[in-house]
């Protein structure tokens, strides 16, 4: 009976990122897994389409994602400004969310017990994931998410007929300081929803590794890396210390601030510079791809 009438209408899908966990996964696959690529916003809903076309047994044009939404804790402008660029890429992801209609919530980050947290962000995602379920009756509800907080919310959008499609990723690593990183999702999450995915499963496997819906969930290697900033060779930059820290700093350098450490000065003791004082530095690439400062001399006045 549903695909009859699925097959007479669209069907609708909204779709609901946990942002934390949506990041948490692209680095990942960005810094720790071989692809050494971020996950893609078009690539993914071109999956979601075609998967939840799969499961209704219906035209995947008759499937389409009609609502989108982000939510994430986030860092102050001031405080992200701080950070090297990280102001930056968060822009540059905003862009790309809005490209792809994908509608931002975002929370300030809160401290707790001297560390910042996301408080409430998943709560928000409960309400608007119920509320516009209700109002806009979507077909099939997409949860990209692990928490088993979210069970309850699932539970809910039962009673109302929406089906709901869990995007998940399990994976372990070790990382740099040699703690063991395990991401699983919550079984009673899995439970129950109606359609349970597990992305790496199909990530990783071999026979469908020349699938384009597969290769296009990341981002292509062609347009990850941020435009090389013009520097020829012997020329130096000039910029104003703006900020110092236990053991690093921030020069203000436009577009965006330039993270240095203290063994990145040269002729000069860490703390003998002040915040307004001239440098002169290079700029290099760290491991991540960040622009840095490195040779950071004092320029004497």
């Amino acid at each position: 009976m549903s695909n009859t009438i699925n097959n007479l209408g669209l069907t609708r899908i909204g779709v609901f990122y946990d942002g934390n966990y949506f990041l948490h996964v692209s680095n990942y696959y960005n810094y720790v897994h071989p692809r050494k690529r971020r996950l893609s916003i078009s690539g993914l809903h071109q999956f979601i389409r075609h998967h939840v076309a799969a499961e209704e047994g219906i035209d995947p044009r008759h499937s389409q994602i009609v609502d989108a939404h982000y939510f994430r804790g986030r860092l102050n402008a001031q405080e992200a400004s701080q950070r090297g660029n990280q102001l930056y890429y968060e822009r540059v992801f905003d862009d790309i969310l809005m490209s792809e209609g994908v509608v931002t919530h975002y929370l300030p980050l809160k401290y707790n017990m001297g560390r910042k947290e996301e408080k409430g962000i998943d709560v928000w995602l409960a309400l608007e994931a119920y509320e516009l379920s209700l109002y806009k009756k979507f077909s099939v509800l997409v949860l990209i998410g692990s928490d088993g907080d979210y069970a309850p919310l699932v539970r809910k959008l039962n009673t109302l007929g929406t089906k709901v499609m869990i995007l998940s990723w399990d994976f372990e690593y070790t990382n740099d300081q040699g703690n063991k990183v395990v991401t699983r999702t919550s079984q009673d999450l899995l439970e129950e929803v109606s359609y349970p995915v597990s992305m790496h499963e199909i990530i990783e496997n071999r026979m469908r590794k020349n699938e384009s819906l597969v290769n296009n969930l990341f981002v292509p290697e062609t347009t990850i890396k941020r435009e090389e900033v013009a520097q020829p060779d012997g020329e130096r930059k000039q910029g104003a210390v703006l900020s110092l820290k236990n053991g690093y700093g921030f020069i203000q350098f436009p577009p965006n601030n330039l993270f240095f450490h203290y063994s990145d000065i040269v002729n000069v003791d860490f703390n003998e510079l002040q915040e307004g004082h001239v440098v002169e530095f290079d700029i290099e690439k760290n491991e991540r791809g960040y622009d840095v400062a490195t040779n950071v001399e004092k320029v004497e006045e």
